[in-house]
């Protein structure tokens, strides 16, 4: 290179695993361009289904099984369902690749994912996805984090069919007004409500674990956002912070969580990086 630039390092071979609303608007993203990236994999659990879709890429990735993605990628995006997520995960950390968890509860059933990720160089990332405030969170857990309280607020069809309704015959089809349907801690949110509440354990990880993070959910059909308030107490500040996501395709999931992910696979390469 002439003026002794350095050559830029070669593109980063993304894959995508999960083709439902996330992962379908990480993939289109990524084939209409991100610097130092390029859409190199995707696997789906009905490939047939997104074939046409995959084919008005521009560039369309190779659609392969999910064991094959650590072969064809060096960074894996994982939008699957949670029970998928070992799967697609510990083949590349194994590898000393990258792994980026949406299903971050799910971690909390493989947390050797981590250590295995320590003992090959590998890394799991954990979006920041529906929330705000995971930086102040993470520089808080620094010092000391003396309680983390997070409420969360749903529509109703953002809920129903959840395995802890299902177990505790709770009925919220007619309900009229709010309804708080579990208090206790992120670990039991996230089992309980393994497709809503992701959020839940990003934001333990970041700060006190999910044993001492305390959750409560409310089903109400007085909202059409899926609302998060989070309150901490630390000894370097207390706050609080409020969003309200405007939910994907699927109703369980806020479309701010794939540019979460998008924001994420932009940093990597840029030349300033805001937040920590």
């Amino acid at each position: 290179m002439p003026n002794g630039l350095k050559s830029p390092p070669p593109d980063l071979r993304v894959a995508v695993a999960g083709l439902g609303a996330i992962g379908q608007k990480i993939a289109r993203a990524l084939d209409e361009g991100i610097d130092g990236m390029v859409l190199a994999a995707v696997a789906a659990r009905d490939p047939a289904k997104h074939r046409s879709w995959l084919a008005k890429l521009k560039r369309p990735p190779a659609l392969v099984p999910i064991e094959a993605l650590s072969e064809a990628a060096d960074l894996v995006i994982e939008c699957a369902p949670g029970n998928l997520m070992r799967s697609i995960v510990a083949p590349f950390v194994e590898s000393g690749k990258t792994a980026v968890v949406v299903s971050a509860g799910a971690l909390l059933d493989h947390e050797d994912l981590i250590e295995l990720a320590r003992q090959h160089g590998g890394q799991i990332v954990v979006p920041t996805g529906a929330l705000i405030g995971l930086d102040a969170v993470t520089a808080a857990a620094v010092g000391t984090i003396h309680s983390v309280r997070m409420v969360t607020r749903k529509p109703i069809q953002g809920l129903v069919g959840a395995p802890y309704l299902v177990e505790n015959n709770i009925d919220i089809a007619g309900i009229t007004e709010p309804l708080r349907i579990f208090e206790g801690t992120a670990r039991d949110a996230a089992k309980g409500f393994p497709a809503n509440l992701n959020v839940a354990v990003a934001l333990s990880l970041a700060g006190i674990g999910p044993d001492r993070t305390r959750l409560e959910i409310w089903a109400d059909p007085t909202v059409t956002r899926n609302v998060h308030r989070i309150e901490v107490e630390s000894d370097s500040a207390r706050f609080s912070m409020t969003i309200e996501n405007i939910p994907s395709e699927n109703p369980k999931t806020g479309l701010i969580t794939a540019l979460s992910v998008i924001a994420w696979l932009r940093k990597q390469r840029a030349a300033l990086r805001v937040g920590t």
